[in-house]
């Protein structure tokens, strides 16, 4: 059944704050789960607002947490989450980075006690909405392990980069460094199906097929090695910058007992027009794009969902009645 941003912002908003969230926490949180949901990525969608609401009754996230600067410079600023959720705290960190880039040419926002940041690349749409390029990382609870490894240590670390471009959408990457995204763990054994050697290890560090061994133990990295020190690289620009938990010191989020996270993003933004220019910005970007585009099958990254959200945007966002449902049990 098709819903409208508003009726569903209004409904997880609802939902958070009977859970004990204020309504500042609730109503950014809302709208990130809701526009996910849009995206065509519900593992980052409605799927997430019963594990919040448990994370709220539990206490492993503070509902009337207020995030606050806790360290500055001219073109860098620390944000403390306060424990609360991710969201306004990345909200304040985006636009404190924006307007210091505006000024300096490139700052860096990074976010402390943080908890799940969702979508990487919603963070970043302001960005390039306001002419700039961004990167965006963040840590989560341990899923991999490193390399040579077989204990899980960094969580699957998602990256995100974004470019925008004049009278078109944005080149918006987005992805997480795990061979395969945990949820197509979960799914296949759901549906009691094997998964492929390469996707993850069980509890005893053993390739295996069986996907609830999996979820028991940990995914492999993309690309092997190269992958897990790019989650290493994640890791470290996210905890050593900002105090924040390794994902080996937060306890998983698919439980409603455990820790408060305290998680770190980071958040990168430059001016082109500190550097070449907008328009050599611009000619250069498009040029890549064009070439690109000429390769028949090419699809530039983000596409698929920034059409899935416009449309959503037009005609409303198609919810399972058993997610609505369930939504409005918790509100």
């Amino acid at each position: 059944m098709f819903h409208s941003f508003e009726e569903l912002n209004t409904l997880v908003q609802a939902a958070l704050v009977h859970a004990g969230a204020s309504t500042a926490q609730a109503s950014a949180t809302a709208h990130a789960l809701v526009a996910a949901e849009a995206s065509g990525l519900p593992s980052h969608g409605l799927s997430r607002v019963s594990m919040y609401v448990s994370h709220l009754k539990a206490g492993r996230v503070l509902g009337d947490a207020v995030p606050v600067i806790k360290n500055q410079r001219a073109s860098a600023v620390l944000i403390d989450a306060g424990n609360g959720f991710a969201f306004p705290a990345c909200r304040m960190a985006i636009d404190e980075a924006m307007a210091r880039a505006r000024q300096q040419g490139i700052a860096i926002a990074a976010v402390t006690n943080s908890h799940h940041f969702g979508m990487a690349a919603y963070h970043l749409d302001p960005v390039a909405e306001a002419g700039m390029v961004g990167i965006a990382c963040g840590n989560s609870p341990a899923a991999m392990p490193a390399a040579g490894g077989k204990r899980a240590i960094f969580g699957t670390n998602p990256i995100a980069a974004i470019f925008p471009r004049r009278g078109h959408p944005p080149v918006s990457v987005d992805l997480s460094l795990s061979e395969v995204a945990r949820g197509k763990l979960m799914v296949a054994a759901a549906k009691g199906e094997s998964i492929p050697l390469g996707w993850a290890l069980d509890r005893d560090g053993n390739p295996t097929t069986d996907p609830s061994k999996g979820l028991e133990g940990s995914m492999l990295a993309m690309g092997g090695t190269k992958g897990a020190m790019l989650a290493l690289v994640v890791e470290l620009l996210v905890t050593s910058l900002t105090g924040a938990h390794f994902g080996a010191e937060a306890d998983t989020f698919f439980k409603p007992e455990g820790n408060q996270p305290r998680l770190g993003q980071v958040f990168i933004v430059i001016d082109p027009e500190a550097l070449g220019g907008q328009s050599v910005y611009g000619e250069r970007v498009e040029a890549l794009v064009s070439a690109m585009l000429a390769d028949e099958g090419v699809r530039l990254p983000g596409q698929r969902r920034i059409q899935l959200l416009a449309a959503a945007q037009q005609a409303g966002v198609d919810v399972p009645q058993s997610t609505w449902d369930a939504i409005r049990a918790l509100s």
